[in-house]
């Protein structure tokens, strides 16, 4: 089993409006071929009403000499269009300015040549457009904007998840994580 936290901080390069997102994702993927599992809780979003998803991505380097501005691109192997390469994890909705989310399936993987340890997770301002916006950026990237808070991706302690998992659990009553 490979199981990573990741703690985030935010772009030291963001104008002092922008939000200040921190908190971390547990990865958990019990074999080579197996699916990716992701538990989400991220802090220091706005709140209010009508906010826009945030789009979370694997980006290709686990570099952050100049922040989250020096991740590079998109990490995409295959050379796919936006939103089919691996690490592309959609949208994420707020809810009091916090994201608190469980994501089975996910396409990324923890091992072989296309693992995405030692690469990075950024955070981005807006919503992904998922490939839809008739433009070369949102094949690219999703036009998912500014980067506002990232990490690099490692291993932690594999107890860590049996941890986290009762008490996500507890506070979302509707979520099925699976068990290894």
């Amino acid at each position: 089993i490979n199981l990573l936290k990741l703690v985030f901080q935010p772009n030291a390069n963001l104008d002092s409006e922008k939000p200040r997102v921190t908190g971390q994702i547990l990865f958990q993927q019990a074999y080579r071929n197996g699916k990716l599992q992701a538990i989400f809780s991220l802090d220091g979003f706005p709140t209010g009403t009508n906010l826009s998803g945030r789009a979370i991505h694997v980006h290709q380097y686990g570099n952050l000499w100049n922040s989250c501005d020096s991740t590079g691109g998109h990490y995409n192997p295959f050379k796919e269009n936006h939103p089919r390469h691996p690490g592309d994890f959609g949208n994420f909705y707020t809810r009091e300015g916090k994201i608190r989310r469980y994501r089975s399936n996910l396409m990324a993987t923890l091992f072989g040549p296309y693992t995405i340890i030692g690469r990075s997770i950024v955070i981005h301002e807006q919503e992904d457009d998922l490939g839809k916006g008739n433009n070369k950026a949102s094949l690219e990237n999703g036009n998912a904007g500014k980067r506002l808070a990232c990490c690099v991706i490692g291993t932690c302690d594999k107890n860590l998840w049996e941890k986290q998992v009762p008490e996500f659990k507890k506070r979302n009553k509707r979520c099925k994580i699976k068990d290894t």
